[in-house]
C-alpha cells in the first residue's frame, strides 16, 4: 500500500532503522483523512453559509431537542472550548440571526442560548447535507470494513481518553 505517509515513512526508515515506525503511519493516516474529509466537510457547509466551528454550535443545540438551548458553559463543555472562543462563536451567530442569549430564569447570573426559527432552518438543512458528504467520505468502504473501522476507533478512543484522564 503507497500513499503520501508511506513515503514519509520510508524516508524515516532511511534515517531512524532503530524505530519502529508502525504507529507514526497509522496516526499519520488517521491525521491526514481528518484534515482531508475536514476540507470537504467544510466545502459543503460553505454552501450553507456556514463554517465548521459555527455548525458545531448550532448541532449542540439542535440534538439537544427541544426547546433548542443550553448554557454556554454547557456548550463550551459539548465542543471542548475555552468560555472566550464559545464567546466569539455566540456572537458571530447571534449577529447572524441564528442564535439568541436571554438571562437563565433559574439563575439570573446565567444565560442561555437558544436556537431560532432561522437558525433551526439552516442547522436541519446544513446536517442533511452534512451526513450525505460523509457517507460519500465513507463510500469506498463496505459496511463490514466500516462497521470493524468503527469498533476499532472506539477502543482506540476509549485508551487514548483512559490515558488523558490518568
Amino acid at each position: 500500500m503507497t500513499d503520501v505517509i508511506a513515503d514519509f515513512i520510508e524516508q524515516w526508515r532511511a534515517e531512524r532503522p532503530d524505530l519502529d515506525l508502525d504507529a507514526m503511519a497509522t496516526l499519520g493516516r488517521l491525521g491526514r483523512v481528518m484534515g482531508l474529509a475536514t476540507r470537504i466537510i467544510e466545502e459543503t457547509l460553505a454552501l450553507h453559509d456556514l463554517r465548521l466551528a459555527d455548525f458545531d454550535v448550532l448541532a449542540s443545540l439542535r440534538r439537544l431537542g427541544p426547546p433548542y438551548e443550553a448554557t454556554p458553559t454547557r456548550l463550551s463543555r459539548t465542543l471542548m472550548l475555552s468560555p472566550a472562543g464559545m464567546t466569539s462563536r455566540l456572537d458571530r451567530l447571534e449577529n447572524a440571526g441564528l442564535l439568541v442569549r436571554r438571562l437563565d430564569p433559574d439563575n439570573r447570573r446565567s444565560l442561555i442560548v437558544a436556537l431560532t426559527d432561522d437558525g433551526f432552518e439552516k442547522i436541519d438543512a446544513a446536517v442533511t447535507d452534512h451526513v450525505a458528504t460523509e457517507e460519500q467520505i465513507l463510500s469506498s468502504l463496505t459496511s463490514t470494513r466500516r462497521r470493524e473501522l468503527d469498533e476499532a476507533l472506539v477502543a482506540l478512543l476509549r485508551a487514548v481518553e483512559e490515558q488523558l484522564d490518568r
